[in-house]
């Protein structure tokens, strides 16, 4: 028989995070948001917590968990707030996990004890401003000289580029030609401070107010050659491998903002008094939280199904794409309906659901857009 409980461990840590979502985050949380800053003393807490090498060996400092165990905690973190949760999801699943999965031994030893305390945190560059969802049209460059790579070029929408806790960017460049003609792209490690590496600007941004997204610059920025991160011509492989792991992990967080949604709906229409009675004596509103329930509850159950096979080591990139898509589209129709049963309030940003709406957008976005996940699962089926 399926079962989908949760293991005592598992539940365990998912009430802790919860009490400090609850108890921690939602206080301050919408301070930092309208003030576009980043919240890097509650980072450092969700370090201290361990959250930040919960799927990594006890070996490099890490919690000794699964990735199903980080997929639960953002989870959690998304029903209180998204620029916490991503914080986190990048952190893990872009910082440190290339470096798990492909570094070398020496790699792992310098980076991933600080990276899963908290104490450093790392970032992906990966896209560029003219690449979106076409990642292959890599154009930032990097030649060997000298026993070093003299890297050029630039990244767009890097999450944890420039905080105060980074320390290193993973960026991928173009290091040759392939026997086929095609881009022969690798990963280098770029530590923050080296010189001709440039971090822009935080952007300005619709949601994630808190999360910290920058432009990067890379001007004849030399690192030393063993710093390429796994081999040679692998870097987009091992990226898409790392984001097939990601979507199961947005799919998480956009769970928990659609969860949030009914959390802050029910309570508002308990206590909202219109005509006389608690607006969610009202058949409408009642129906509209029925179907947020729903939603949010099958889309959990997508998510959970891809963990399921990926910790079995079966084949699992159509599930990571269904629990991606669905569950980003979720999000978004269940801040729809928030915002809607709080009426006008919905449209302030002092109440939670203002929040979760201006954040929902990007969750069909980021990780693969809707249109890409909807092309992965039809070109597994065999169509077209």
């Amino acid at each position: 028989m399926l079962d989908y409980r949760l293991s005592d461990e598992t539940e365990a840590l998912r009430t802790t995070v919860r009490e400090f979502a609850q108890e921690v985050i939602a206080p301050q949380i919408g301070e930092f948001y309208e003030r576009d800053e980043f919240p890097t003393q509650m980072v450092r807490q969700m370090g201290e917590l361990g959250l930040f090498g919960l799927p990594f060996p006890e070996e490099y400092g890490g919690g000794g968990g699964t990735y199903f165990d980080l997929c639960v905690v953002l989870e959690e973190l998304g029903r209180v707030d998204s620029s916490m949760a991503i914080t986190l999801e990048a952190g893990v699943s872009l910082g440190a996990m290339p470096i798990y999965r492909f570094g070398t031994e020496e790699q792992k030893q310098e980076w991933l004890p600080r990276m899963c305390t908290g104490e450093v945190l790392g970032a992906f560059g990966l896209t560029e401003a003219g690449g979106g969802s076409d990642a292959g049209a890599t154009r930032t460059t990097a030649r060997l000289e000298d026993g070093h790579w003299v890297i050029n070029g630039s990244k767009a929408f890097i999450t944890n580029s420039g905080t105060d806790l980074t320390g290193l960017v993973t960026v991928t460049a173009v290091t040759g030609t392939r026997p086929d003609g095609g881009k022969e792209i690798s990963a280098i490690i770029v530590p923050s401070g080296t010189p001709g590496f440039t971090v822009g600007k935080r952007y300005s941004k619709v949601g994630w107010n808190a999360s910290d997204t920058r432009e990067l610059a890379f001007d004849d920025c030399r690192v030393p050659e063993e710093n390429l991160v796994g081999q040679r011509g692998r870097g987009y492989a091992q990226f898409l491998s790392i984001l097939g792991e990601g979507r199961i992990a947005i799919s998480a967080l956009s769970v928990g903002l659609a969860q949030g949604c009914v959390d802050e709906s029910l309570k508002y229409a308990a206590q909202r008094e219109a005509f006389g009675q608690a607006i969610g004596r009202n058949q409408a509103i009642q129906f509209m939280i029925a179907d947020m329930e729903v939603r949010a509850s099958t889309a959990r159950l997508a998510y959970y199904r891809a963990a399921e096979k990926m910790l079995r080591g079966e084949p699992y990139g159509r599930e990571a794409s269904i629990a991606k898509l669905y569950s980003s589209e979720v999000a978004m129709d269940n801040a729809r309906y928030a915002t809607q049963v709080h009426g006008g309030y919905g449209f302030m940003n002092e109440f939670p659901v203002g929040r979760f709406y201006r954040d929902a957008k990007i969750l069909e976005i980021g990780e693969g857009t809707s249109e890409v996940q909807r092309m992965l699962i039809a070109r597994d089926l065999g169509v077209g």
